[in-house]
């Protein structure tokens, strides 16, 4: 997480819209304040009230350095594969929650397939905080485009279930100790 900070964006950047999860663009010169940096994307306040999040990959336009993810394991066997898997998903975030998805209990399974030749196949069961979320693609999104960077990774599958459905009791007593549940 982070301070609020008022930013002045240096260049028009492509940003998702929170809840809903539309596209929109900030243009140059507009002021936002950054409202939780983690993982590998922002979320800000605009002007006018507006959440939205920006890609990690468009850091510059704050002023900020990109963010890089390092695996644990070089290896490209399926333990490592999987070991992996779990940590780089800690590095996902719901834009509107400081709790990556892994404590907040949105991942329920991963799976990973040798194919031979030291690549794996990773099969991904997560779920949402509410069915309907729009950030839902967004987020599935991220989690596909972490893993297929890890070594060892051949093709990424990741589903989204509702059943069983989320509850808050399904997060880890950190997550819950991070968001004075506990």
């Amino acid at each position: 997480m982070t301070e609020r900070e008022n930013i002045t964006l240096t260049r028009d950047v492509n940003v998702v819209t929170i809840p809903d999860g539309n596209h929109a663009t900030l243009k140059e010169g507009e002021e936002v304040t950054l409202h939780q940096s983690l993982g590998n994307n922002y979320t800000v306040v605009t002007q006018h009230g507006h959440m939205v999040r920006i890609d990690g990959a468009d850091a510059d336009a704050l002023g900020k350095e990109k963010h890089q993810l390092k695996t644990l394991v070089e290896e490209d066997d399926p333990e490592a594969v999987e070991k992996n898997c779990w940590e780089v998903m800690k590095t996902v975030y719901d834009p509107e929650i400081p709790v990556n998805i892994v404590d907040l209990g949105l991942v329920y399974q991963c799976h990973v397939e040798p194919l031979g030749e030291g690549k794996n196949a990773v099969h991904i069961k997560m779920t949402l905080t509410a069915p309907g979320c729009g950030m839902g693609p967004v987020i599935q999104g991220d989690v596909e485009k972490a893993i297929r960077g890890l070594p060892g990774v051949e093709t990424v599958d990741v589903e989204v279930v509702l059943d069983p459905p989320w509850s808050r009791e399904m997060m880890s007593e950190v997550a819950q100790v991070q968001l004075g549940l506990f």
